[in-house]
């Protein structure tokens, strides 16, 4: 059994650790609690947790296709659109949860959705010999997403793609452009500092710090963590009369 980077989970744990307070605040501040924080601090606080995770995503794609290509040889294409459906269907277990508690911004294309596709269109740049031109489409992907966001438009159902309609919300949106940029960011750099499963840069060894330990556990659970925590902090803040949701 290989080694795993400990700097990886560490860093996926932070994001998790983002996570669970900036989806706190979009709760608070979605069901106007008297103390909810706002301004522009924490949308970018937000988008920051964001990119943190799904450029992980790029990376790990890299780690998990190195090391199983030194052990069994190259994975195939159906491997990564199995783990990307199993996803996916994740994302719409989401999708349905976020209906039933918060149906006016309700999770259309989240996070899982985005993960769950990119896992299979990541696959076409996962050699090495594919990380410059994962670069050159992660830079037009992610100009692409920008310029569109200042866009809306009169239909939905390029909604995925990041054609937002006029009047859309939601509390979790990341559409391919520009996200899926990020994951192919995260492709390039973990194949420049990563290749053939090696860091190929020093660090010092805090893998046995406590801290560092908690934040790895977070990171190797980040999926289950993902899926459990909103409806588990709804439930608490509509308990503690904090908010007030549909079925409390």
């Amino acid at each position: 059994m290989q080694h795993r980077f400990w700097e990886i989970d560490a860093l996926r744990g932070i994001a998790i650790a983002m996570m669970l307070l900036s989806n706190a605040i979009t709760d608070l501040q979605f069901f106007n609690a008297p103390f909810a924080p706002a301004g522009a601090l924490w949308f970018w606080f937000a988008r920051i947790t964001a990119f943190i995770f799904v450029f992980l995503v790029g990376v790990s794609l890299t780690l998990s296709y190195s090391r199983t290509s030194q052990q069994t040889g190259s994975p195939p294409f159906s491997k990564y659109l199995k783990r990307g459906a199993k996803i996916f269907s994740w994302g719409l277990a989401i999708t349905a949860v976020t209906w039933i508690f918060i149906p006016s911004g309700f999770v259309v294309f989240g996070v899982l959705h985005l993960i769950g596709v990119s896992i299979p269109l990541a696959y076409f740049f996962l050699k090495e010999k594919a990380a410059y031109w994962a670069l050159l489409l992660a830079l037009l992907f992610i100009a692409a997403g920008i310029w569109l966001q200042g866009i809306s438009f009169g239909f939905n159902w390029l909604l995925w793609l990041g054609f937002i309609p006029a009047g859309f919300y939601t509390v979790d949106y990341l559409p391919l452009l520009p996200w899926l940029g990020v994951v192919l960011l995260g492709l390039f750099f973990g194949n420049m500092l990563y290749p053939d499963y090696r860091r190929k840069f020093s660090l010092p060894k805090l893998s046995k710090i406590s801290a560092v330990r908690l934040l790895g556990f977070l990171g190797r659970h980040s999926l289950f963590i993902y899926l459990l925590h909103q409806p588990i902090i709804l439930v608490i803040l509509a308990l503690l009369g904090i908010i007030q949701i549909p079925l409390f």
